[in-house]
C-alpha cells in the first residue's frame, strides 16, 4: 500500500512539474491560482496553463493509462510478459485506419478519427483471433499471426502514403511518431469515454483474468468460457489502444512497461493491478512528454520517441531475464 501511495504522490508532483516547466516557466502559486480559478491568476499564466499545458498533460496521462491497461490485457490474454498491443499488431490496425483518414481529410474530425482508429484496432484484433483459431487459440499462434498482420498493415499505410498528397502524408508521418502536442478538450472528452469503457470492462472481468492466468485447462475445469473471455479481452484491448492511437499516434512500449511496474508494486491480482497500471502508464507518458519538450528546447521531440528510448532497453532486459525460461 505504501508503494501505491508513493506512486500517487509521484504522479501528482509530475503533473504540477509538467504544468510549471516549459518555454515560459510558471510559478506554483500561479498554477494553483489558475486551477482554482482565483482572481490573482494573471492572464499569461491562464493562457499557458489552462489553454496549452493542462490539456496536453491530461491527454498524456489518459493516453498512458489507456495504453497501459491495454498492455495488461494483452499480457494476460497471451500469458506473455513481452506482449503489448504494439508488439502483437493491434496498434498497427488503428494506425492504418488513422493514416487513411489523415491523408483523405485535410483536418479529420476528432470523432471520425477516433471511431475509425477503434474500428482498425478491432478489425485487426478479430482478424488475429480468427486466423489463430485451430480448435481453440494459442498464445504462440496469436503472436506470430499478429506480427504478420502488423507487417501487412504497415505495408498498406506505406502504400497509401506513396500516392497521397505530400502535405497530408507529412502530417500522417508526424502523427505516427506519437505526440500530444495538439491536445484539445474535445479529444480529451472522447478519450475519457473510451478509457471509461475499457476500465469498466476490465474491472468486471478482473477475477476472470486471474483465473485465466492459471491456465486454460484449470480455467475450463472451473467453468470459465475461456475462448469467449479471450474474445472480450481482445475487444477491450482494441477499445483502449485504438482510442489512444487516435488521440496521440503511436506511443510505444507504455503497455509493456506499466504492467510490470504494477506487478512489482501490488502483485498479480488484476483487480489491484488495474488502477496501479493506469497510474504507472499515465505517469510514464507525462514524464516522457515533459522530457521530450524540455531537454532540447526550443525543439520538441515526439513523446513516442522518448518512450521508445525508455522502452527498448526495458524490452531487452526482459528478453535477457527470460533467456532460460
Amino acid at each position: 500500500m505504501r508503494s501505491v501511495l508513493v506512486l500517487l504522490g509521484m504522479t501528482a508532483v509530475m503533473l504540477f512539474v509538467a504544468l510549471a516547466i516549459g518555454d515560459h516557466p510558471v510559478a506554483l502559486a500561479q498554477i494553483i491560482a489558475v486551477l482554482t480559478d482565483s482572481p490573482v491568476a494573471d492572464l499569461q499564466s491562464i493562457q499557458i496553463v489552462r489553454d496549452i499545458r493542462l490539456p496536453r498533460v491530461i491527454m498524456g496521462f489518459l493516453v498512458g493509462a489507456s495504453l497501459a491497461i491495454a498492455g495488461m490485457i494483452a499480457q494476460s490474454v497471451l500469458r506473455n510478459p513481452l506482449a503489448e498491443p504494439g508488439l502483437i499488431g493491434v496498434n498497427a490496425g488503428a494506425a492504418l485506419a488513422a493514416v487513411i483518414v489523415i491523408v483523405k481529410f485535410e483536418v479529420p474530425p476528432t470523432h471520425l478519427l477516433s471511431w475509425l482508429a477503434f474500428a482498425g484496432a478491432l478489425t485487426m484484433s478479430l482478424a488475429i483471433y480468427a486466423l489463430s483459431w485451430n480448435s481453440g487459440s494459442s498464445s504462440l499462434r496469436i503472436i506470430l499471426i499478429g506480427i504478420g498482420l502488423s507487417s501487412l498493415a504497415w505495408a498498406g499505410a506505406n502504400f497509401i502514403s506513396a500516392f497521397g498528397d505530400p502535405q497530408a502524408v507529412q502530417r500522417a508521418m508526424i502523427w505516427l511518431s506519437g505526440s500530444v502536442y495538439n491536445s484539445t478538450w474535445e479529444k480529451i472528452r472522447t478519450l475519457v469515454i473510451w478509457l471509461a469503457i475499457g476500465m469498466a470492462g476490465s474491472g468486471l472481468i478482473a477475477r476472470e483474468m486471474d483465473l485465466l492466468a492459471l491456465g486454460d485447462e484449470t480455467a475450463r475445469a472451473r467453468g470459465q468460457p475461456v475462448e469467449l473471455l479471450r474474445a472480450v479481452m481482445f475487444v477491450l484491448c482494441a477499445v483502449l489502444s485504438g482510442a489512444a492511437v487516435a488521440a496521440a499516434g503511436l506511443v510505444a512500449f507504455v503497455g509493456l512497461i506499466a504492467p510490470h511496474v504494477a506487478r512489482l508494486l501490488v502483485g498479480h491480482s488484476h483487480g489491484l493491478m488495474l488502477p496501479v497500471t493506469a497510474l504507472a502508464g499515465g505517469l510514464l507518458v507525462v514524464a516522457a512528454d515533459l522530457a521530450a519538450r524540455t531537454l532540447f528546447m526550443p525543439a520538441q521531440l515526439p513523446v513516442g520517441l522518448m518512450t521508445a528510448i525508455l522502452g527498448a532497453p526495458f524490452f531487452a532486459y526482459l528478453m535477457w531475464r527470460k533467456r532460460n525460461v
